[in-house]
């Protein structure tokens, strides 16, 4: 299996904490949140279960730009092989 070396960038970080820290954030958003920042520095991938959910998130058009930017990079650090 192959692997993703991305990270996610710093600006996306820092926004993922700031929605993990607002109580009014959504339940999606804080899943995205939490998994662009497990991939900040690390060598982790994308889970198959967050790509699915970050795809619908990119799909739908009820999601702020906000929340479709960390789909966005979520699903640029998943396994290019799934």
């Amino acid at each position: 299996m192959s692997t993703n070396n991305k990270t996610t960038s710093k600006p996306v970080a820092s926004k993922a904490s700031e929605i993990l820290k607002d109580p009014t954030s959504s339940q999606i958003a804080k899943q995205l949140a939490g998994s662009a920042l497990s991939q900040r520095t690390s060598g982790n991938q994308t889970s198959r279960e967050m790509e699915d959910k970050a795809a619908r998130v990119l799909a739908s058009n009820k999601y702020s730009e906000e929340t479709k930017t960390l789909a966005a990079s979520v699903l640029a650090q998943s396994n290019k092989e799934r």
